[in-house]
């Protein structure tokens, strides 16, 4: 099973969430390591760029990374590709973040809106204490973690009525992203805690033999997306929301207007309007993502 999953997942790890840096590794000093219940942990340093990577199946990728000397400067692209969910809602109140890694995304995220509520969802309890320790991660009144899986965080939240203008998938579960949180079934459940103007940001792959079935589920629950690519990245971002997708005019129109609060984290907003796409580059006909046929199904198909 495991070589299946290095054939199936192919050249999109070496791009994925966790590996955006386009650089090679380099000797870097460790300066913490520990074994969690998820996933072996480092923290490496090379000059004033500190990462965080964790150890999977493929070899070290870097989770996050943060230059020590300009802590505001993001360093991934996929990090700065979060930020076009801002073309389509432009002054959340209340996010959601699934994923923590470094704390890079939720503490630009509380910079820029101080007075949003950030709630940050976290399967690992280690990731939590190592943003804090050494990537200057710090919850505030307004910015706090669940130490919880997604998926349950997500249920409840609806089973409360609780209701984000902003979320972000961002998990990554060692070699891909946790099944659990590609299905119908989770995607419909995120769609419950969504206000009428909420926009969802999906980190995802850019190439993958899920690919084409990652699209058809969010197509199925979603409806019409914006399928956002770098040519420098192993990423796409599926950006949505409950409404028909905005013309690219007010797209272009909110990247002038958004692009001086976000010089400083180095986002090239007003390039992102003309990536983001709508067409169709995936098959169609492939089967939808449900609990009851995941990845690990696909991989015994093969």
């Amino acid at each position: 099973m495991k070589n299946k999953l290095r054939h199936l997942l192919g050249g999109a790890l070496i791009g994925g969430v966790a590996a955006l840096l386009q650089l090679p590794l380099i000797a870097a000093e460790t300066i913490h390591e520990e074994k969690s219940l998820y996933r072996d942990i480092n923290v490496v340093q090379t000059g004033s760029r500190r990462c965080l990577i964790f150890n999977v199946h493929r070899g070290d990728r870097n989770q996050t990374c943060v230059d020590v000397n300009n802590r505001d400067e993001l360093i991934f692209s996929y990090t700065k590709m979060s930020f076009a969910g801002l073309l389509m809602n432009p002054e959340p109140r209340k996010i959601l973040i699934a994923g923590l890694g470094g704390g890079t995304l939720p503490l630009a995220f509380n910079d820029l809106f101080p007075d949003a509520q950030i709630d940050i969802v976290e399967v690992d309890q280690a990731v939590v204490n190592v943003a804090k320790q050494f990537f200057f991660f710090e919850e505030n009144e307004n910015m706090t973690v669940a130490v919880n899986d997604a998926r349950v965080f997500v249920k409840r939240a609806g089973i409360l009525g609780e209701k984000y203008d902003f979320i972000i998938l961002d998990a990554f579960g060692g070699d891909y992203i946790p099944e659990h949180l590609l299905t119908r079934e989770f995607l419909e459940e995120v769609k419950q805690i969504m206000t009428e103007d909420a926009v969802l940001v999906a980190n995802t792959f850019s190439t993958s033999r899920f690919y084409d079935h990652e699209s058809v589920t969010y197509q199925r629950v979603f409806g019409e997306f914006f399928n956002f690519k770098l040519p420098a990245s192993g990423n796409r971002m599926i950006i949505t929301q409950l409404d028909p997708l905005p013309p690219r005019g007010s797209l272009i129109t909110r990247a002038q207007a958004l692009t001086p609060s976000l010089d400083k984290y180095g986002v090239p907003l007003l390039e992102y309007p003309n990536r983001l796409s709508t067409r169709v580059d995936w098959d169609m006909s492939r089967r939808v993502l449900t609990d009851q046929y995941a990845p690990a199904n696909l991989l015994q198909d093969d």
